[in-house]
């Protein structure tokens, strides 16, 4: 039997991160739909407490053993600490909106995190984006105006608006995070993130707590930790195997399995405005991964 050749290796590895990423939409996707279970009778906080808990003990007991204590302690402090402060302010606004907004809706607008990162890799990181990203961000934000559609009465403007806020403080949280890049392991990133986030909602979680009354309640809390905690883990996995620019649609899979969910565990039903919103943000979002593509490996003055 002859030996796998470098091509062989190469293509064996992207399906590998391309299995990873379809894995982390899946459990991302189980997630949400469980925060919006919970939704029903207990507090965004209490949700994100055990979301970013139970999360941040996983990253120790999988990183500690195997870098030591030197892993949490960050050459940038103090970065780390308001990329974690953005980072549970866009967990919290999802949550609080999802009691209110399909799941489809609600991954439709999340969309927009990537879209507000390319705006504002100019003036926060110095990048160049060119006029065809700068029309592709903007179409994306009518997308999403085309979801909300404000002034014409929809009940779900107010949670949209939220969801909004959140794929802002998700750009940031990215942002922050390519800042980070070479300066902090990627696994010093991740438990930072934890820590700062449980320790923020902690100070808030005495004022709604509500002790869950059924083991079931118990096992949906500890469940979100874990699946969420698991699906980043793949994730970092999957952009170790593969460039984000082949990666980057197959997360857009998320709107499909949030749609069937939220249809099964529902009955909720995306209208075709939010249809037609959706597709524009998705269309926006591919097509400023395909530009980011492209001028990496052909570099050009006025490139964008």
């Amino acid at each position: 039997m002859k030996p796998l050749g470098p091509v062989a290796a190469v293509d064996d590895r992207i399906l590998q991160a391309i299995g990873l990423m379809c894995l982390y939409v899946a459990l991302i996707v189980v997630v949400n739909a469980g925060g919006k279970v919970l939704t029903e009778s207990y507090h965004a906080f209490q949700i994100v407490l055990f979301r970013q808990g139970v999360a941040f003990l996983l990253m120790v007991a999988l990183f500690l053993p195997r870098h030591g204590w030197r892993i949490l302690v960050p050459k940038r402090p103090g970065l780390q600490i308001v990329r974690g402060l953005f980072g549970i302010a866009s967990s919290v606004l999802y949550f609080i909106a999802l009691a209110s907004v399909s799941l489809a809706t609600a991954a439709a607008i999340s969309f927009t995190a990537p879209l507000a990162v390319t705006a504002l890799s100019a003036p926060l990181l110095g990048e160049r984006v060119g006029l065809h990203r700068w029309a592709a961000v903007a179409a994306g934000f009518a997308g999403a105006l085309i979801i909300i559609r404000p002034g014409f009465g929809g009940t779900v403007q107010g949670a949209a608006l939220l969801l909004v806020v959140s794929a802002g403080c998700s750009a940031m949280y990215q942002i922050i995070t390519r800042k980070l890049a070479g300066q902090d392991h990627a696994e010093t990133t991740n438990i930072w993130s934890g820590l700062v986030g449980s320790t923020a909602i902690c100070l808030m979680v005495p004022f709604v707590w509500q002790t869950p009354g059924e083991a079931g309640n118990w096992a949906l809390f500890v469940s979100l930790g874990l699946f969420g905690g698991s699906a980043h883990y793949l994730l970092t996995k999957a952009f170790e195997r593969a460039p984000a620019s082949l990666l980057s649609p197959f997360n857009y899979l998320h709107l499909l399995g949030a749609a069937a969910t939220g249809y099964l565990l529902f009955a909720d039903v995306p209208d075709r405005w939010t249809w037609i919103g959706a597709a524009v943000i998705v269309a926006a979002g591919l097509y400023i991964a395909r530009r980011e593509s492209r001028r990496r490996q052909a570099p050009r003055p006025g490139a964008g």
